[in-house]
């Protein structure tokens, strides 16, 4: 008997849920024509389960009533691109919810409110122009002194420092003994030094 009473009221509900799907529909194809009587009606039927998918994302009520806000701002203007061959009316509303509250908790409600006055007290890692001329001057008289070396400092060097060769692999790519490769290297980190200091 009671099996017979469930089935009976899940037949019942289905035709009031497929029901309400269809008024959803319809009401989104006038809402796609400019009907605001029709708009309304969406408002009423959804945004409950619209504000409850925003608040789950976003946690924090202030926030989730804004995006509801923009999710039907968003609804109103989009209407006319809803296909129900492709998803259910409650399906493609709640999906622009979700990506509307996924949008703000990646921007960070919070950092688009706070003031300008709050970076005052940020350093700037950025070289000012004082340094970037001088990091500029140093890195020609660098190039300067490299060039004023003999061809086997200069390529030595240049390979250990800027490439990270070691004197191993110096000596080996050079075909020279591994103590003639550091003798050379010091003696032209020495020019370059004097070079440098001048």
């Amino acid at each position: 008997m009671t099996e017979g009473t469930d089935t009976a009221s899940e037949h019942r509900a289905a035709p009031a849920d497929g029901a309400a799907r269809e008024r959803l529909r319809d009401a989104l194809v006038a809402v796609a024509g400019g009907d605001r009587a029709a708009f309304e009606s969406v408002y009423k039927a959804t945004s409950a389960k619209l504000f409850g998918v925003c608040l789950r994302i976003l946690q924090k009520r202030s926030d989730a009533e804004d995006v509801l806000q923009e999710t039907y701002v968003a609804i109103w203007h989009k209407a006319a691109l809803f296909d129900p061959e492709r998803a259910s009316p409650i399906t493609w509303l709640a999906m622009i919810a979700r990506n509307k509250a996924i949008d703000r908790a990646r921007t960070g409600a919070d950092a688009r409110t706070a003031s300008i006055d709050l970076a005052t007290g940020i350093d700037d890692p950025a070289p000012g122009p004082a340094s970037s001329a001088e990091s500029s001057d140093s890195g020609r008289r660098l190039a300067e002194c490299l060039e004023a070396l003999e061809v086997r400092q200069r390529v030595l060097i240049r390979t250990a420092f800027f490439d990270g060769a070691t004197y191993e692999n110096l000596a080996a790519r050079s075909g020279a003994p591994l103590g003639s490769v550091k003798s050379w290297i010091r003696r032209g980190l020495q020019k370059l030094k004097a070079c440098l200091e001048r």
